[in-house]
């Protein structure tokens, strides 16, 4: 999938409209329209319970929504999820390893299934790029939590993908790892390529964004590009709407 430039005929990579999610007869999602555009990187805030993780699930094509409509890269969520999984990389909660498998088998799955050219040497360039090298025949069951998100790491970047879903991808990685993901979200942004990144984290989403999104029980609360934000006010601001000291 190509990214599209703006110009005649631009359209957004990311186009959710009026996406709702139910668990049973609970909504985790409300009608939520959201466009994402080449080489944004779109910051999403918002308290435990707001959504954040859900949508992410969705556009990572873990998820079906209960109604609406998701397109990226122009190609309809539930009539082409396999080839939208091939524009995107994505981090979770979930490392998303096969825990019996080893580091070089578990990114020659991946990479089998994304087509990657060149496999071998992808996987020793990217191996080393996360640090890993030496325990590239390892099997995952072995490695530390840290451990395992570097690997996560590499395999979201494995078929360099367009686009990066990232949940919450501070988690678990060290000041290395951490280092390694702020570098590849500013040559996604400097490529006009898309990333959107989940996080409770005010500091580090604001040092990333282009533009901001806040949800709140499960609806879109507030959104504001970064060049434009009143960074105390919105602080201020957002603390208060999730009771949190500023």
């Amino acid at each position: 999938m190509t990214v599209p430039e703006k110009g005649p005929g631009f359209r957004p990579v990311i186009d959710v409209r009026a996406l709702t999610k139910y668990y049973g007869l609970q909504p985790a999602l409300r009608n939520i329209d959201l466009r994402i555009d080449p080489g944004e990187v779109l910051v999403i805030f918002g308290p435990n319970g707001a959504g954040k993780s859900t949508l992410m699930r969705i556009l990572a094509t873990l998820a079906k929504p209960s109604s609406g409509a998701v397109t990226i890269g122009g190609l309809d969520l539930n009539a082409k999820a396999n080839e939208v999984r091939r524009s995107i990389g994505v981090i979770t909660h979930q490392p998303l390893l096969y825990d019996e498998l080893t580091a070089y088998e578990n990114l020659q799955f991946y990479g089998r299934m994304y087509r990657v050219a060149g496999l071998e040497e992808r996987i020793r360039n990217i191996i080393s790029e996360v640090g890993l090298e030496l325990r590239l025949f390892h099997r995952v069951r072995t490695f530390s939590r840290g451990m395992q998100q570097r690997l996560s790491l590499a395999r979201a970047l494995l078929h360099d993908p367009p686009i990066l879903l990232l949940d919450e991808p501070e988690t678990g990685l060290d000041q290395q790892a951490s280092n390694l993901l702020k570098q590849k979200i500013d040559s996604y942004r400097t490529q006009n390529r898309t990333v959107v990144v989940t996080t409770h984290h005010l500091e580090h989403g604001l040092e990333l964004a282009s533009r901001i999104v806040v949800l709140y029980k499960g609806k879109l609360a507030y959104q504001e590009a970064r060049g434009n934000l009143n960074v105390h006010a919105f602080v201020q601001n957002y603390c208060q709407l999730i009771g949190a000291n500023p």
